[in-house]
């Protein structure tokens, strides 16, 4: 077993509580993008965590009902796939990690969030760390909640929309995906603004 990451915060300048953000699904061409909060206290550990894409999907289930048994707080927030083509993928990354943040019993007094961008809009100290799910607890934390979360939604989609192979790969461009979409066109959940979306779109269109 892994060892546990350790909250982190290396200038401790954030005042406390802080809570961890990370985000699941900005890359796929189909389906919402996912973000998760999570608030834990100096010193939180818990066996095994580390950044959700390192995980198997049987340890993150595991680990979902771990964390949400022993943080502070956790919330969970989704921007759907019409707010993406809406907004661009980047600012629906952001809302729906303000919806997270909102989704807290606890207001946090900081933020850390993955990435290499703080979240506009927020009214509380924040600081981005790049790989921060592969070093501080509470953001890893958040990566392993989005991803489940995320995961069961594109579950659900693969039963509204056979064919396109979603519980496979949830929504990301694998030669199988992209395959369904040259044969079937796309379905309403996929991301009308992403390359091979839109592309399939056009020729369809020329075809008629």
């Amino acid at each position: 077993m892994k060892p546990a990451l350790v909250l982190a915060d290396p200038d401790f300048s954030l005042p406390r509580p802080v809570a961890g953000v990370d985000e699941a699904g900005r890359g796929p061409l189909a389906g919402p993008v996912v973000a998760a909060a999570v608030l834990v206290p100096d010193g939180w550990t818990l066996g095994g965590l580390n950044d959700s894409k390192k995980l198997t999907a049987v340890r993150r289930q595991t680990l979902e009902d771990e964390i949400k048994g022993s943080c502070l707080s956790w919330g969970v927030g989704v921007a759907t796939h019409e707010e993406i083509d809406s907004i661009n993928i980047l600012q629906a990354t952001f809302l729906a990690m303000r919806r997270a943040l909102e989704g807290l019993s606890t207001a946090p007094m900081a933020v850390v969030v993955d990435g290499n961008r703080t979240i506009p809009d927020w009214p509380c100290a924040q600081m981005a760390v790049v790989e921060g799910d592969g070093k501080i607890a509470s953001i890893a934390a958040a990566s392993v909640l989005a991803k489940t979360c995320r995961d069961r939604m594109m579950l659900e989609q693969d039963a509204l929309w056979p064919g396109y192979g979603f519980a496979e790969h949830m929504g990301y461009p694998t030669p199988s995906h992209l395959k369904a979409l040259a044969e079937l066109g796309p379905c309403p959940i996929h991301r009308r603004t992403f390359g091979p979306v839109r592309k399939r779109i056009e020729e369809l269109r020329m075809d008629l």
